[in-house]
């Protein structure tokens, strides 16, 4: 019964687990229960020799050799990209701009914003519920400039305000950062309205995608965003890779963010001329291996079909906050009506460090803290939350064991 109830929504999931080589590790001699996939997800077999068949048959550096290797390296990297831009239809694949991850794509937006385009009097906006990566750059930023930081407020539900954020829309905003999907709460934010309430005002957005791109089909032709962000590694590629897409207006606006190798089309130490897109901003020798399996993990995705995984991912959200509410004494912080991915939770008056201690010796991996989300943490006025975040291959079954385990977990506690 549980296998057929994996495969109600045309994913036969059972069949997927087999692609993942680490779902079949023992963990204090149970099998692995994985919900912290928010942090990381794990990575299927064809990941991880994607990026090994480039180390063993055609490692060499890209855009600088006319010898074969270097030819079949430069081929497929550029493949990679031109992968990239078709899953979120980018008009162009120069503007896919291949980064370590989310947050320097964030910090390569942030730092260019901040030499070209903000001054004192100047307003960044970000959202209550943003990931330090969200933050931290737009604070340095702003202090460096003498602009000020700006914050949209959040409801008890965890959802965004949009009255308070359409009365922030001024004339001294200049740039808009949000996160789509909370990685603490889930919430899935109105990104489409955010980015059309600030264009009707010629203000740029950058979306943070980090905990979306994996979950929700993202079509940035449609959607609009002049940045979006997000990382390899939360959707099945390998960590140390990311992608920032930017729209060929702005990527042409914005001054390099580092300078070296490829970014470059000629260099005197009286002046240097600057490469055209997408190398101007990326400096240096690139995870050339990182970036093809990142294009091994969408296609993967691509080929179980992400209206499948979504609805599988929504059936799978909605039996946990189902089964998970009746536990005695939780509580779920954050309770939007959209959401997608993550669910946070506390019992009675239990650490989340204890709980996920006691979880972890029963085989289930959470994450537990402040999940790089402090001031949401000061908000709830909470120490942290246990967070599961949930994927494609996770299972009903799964979900029943996170449930007993929670149980357990309390009856020891309390």
């Amino acid at each position: 019964m549980e296998q057929i109830a994996n495969i109600v929504a045309g994913l036969d999931v059972e069949k997927v687990r087999k692609d993942f080589p680490i779902l079949g590790t023992q963990v204090h001699g149970k099998p692995l229960v994985y919900f912290d996939n928010g942090a990381t997800t794990q990575k299927p077999q064809v990941v991880i020799d994607a990026e090994a068949r480039y180390y063993e048959n055609y490692n060499s550096n890209v855009h600088r050799g006319v010898h074969h290797l270097s030819q079949v390296a430069t081929n497929a990297y550029e493949q990679a990209r031109q992968t990239v831009a078709s899953f979120i239809n980018a008009a162009h694949s120069h503007e896919i701009i291949f980064t370590k991850g989310t947050t320097d794509g964030i910090n390569l937006v942030a730092n260019a914003m901040s030499r070209r385009f903000l001054k004192a009097g100047d307003t960044v906006i970000i959202s209550a519920m943003e990931h330090h990566s969200n933050i931290v750059p737009w604070q340095i930023a702003c202090e460096d400039n003498g602009a000020t930081l700006k914050v949209i407020p959040i409801n008890e539900k965890g959802e965004l305000q949009m009255e308070a954020f359409k009365a922030m829309l001024d004339e001294t905003v200049k740039i808009v950062a949000v996160t789509y999907v909370s990685n603490t709460m889930g919430t899935i934010n109105r990104v489409e309205e955010i980015i059309e309430l600030a264009h009707a005002k010629n203000i740029p957005v950058l979306i943070d995608a980090a905990q979306a791109i994996q979950h929700i089909s993202i079509d940035v032709q449609a959607l609009k965003p002049d940045f979006l962000a997000f990382s390899g590694h939360k959707i099945y590629g390998p960590t140390g890779t990311g992608v920032l897409y930017g729209t060929t207006e702005w990527l042409n606006k914005l001054p390099p963010y580092q300078g070296g190798g490829d970014m470059i089309k000629t260099v005197t130490f009286a002046k240097t001329t600057y490469n055209e897109l997408p190398y101007k901003f990326e400096a240096g020798t690139p995870n050339i291996a990182g970036a093809i399996a990142l294009a091994a993990g969408i296609e993967y995705l691509q080929g179980l079909g992400l209206e499948k995984v979504q609805q599988y991912e929504e059936e799978l959200m909605t039996y946990a906050l189902q089964e998970l509410r009746k536990i005695d004494g939780l509580r779920l912080i954050g309770d939007a009506a959209h959401r997608s991915g993550a669910i946070s939770f506390l019992v009675h008056n239990i650490h989340p460090f204890d709980m996920g201690e006691l979880l972890d010796q029963q085989g289930i991996a959470v994450r537990t803290g402040h999940h790089c989300t402090e001031p949401l943490m000061d908000l709830f006025r909470i120490p942290g939350t246990v967070r599961a975040s949930l994927s494609f291959y996770n299972t009903k079954e799964e979900v029943d064991k996170l449930v007993a385990g929670v149980k357990r977990a309390a009856s020891m506690l309390l």
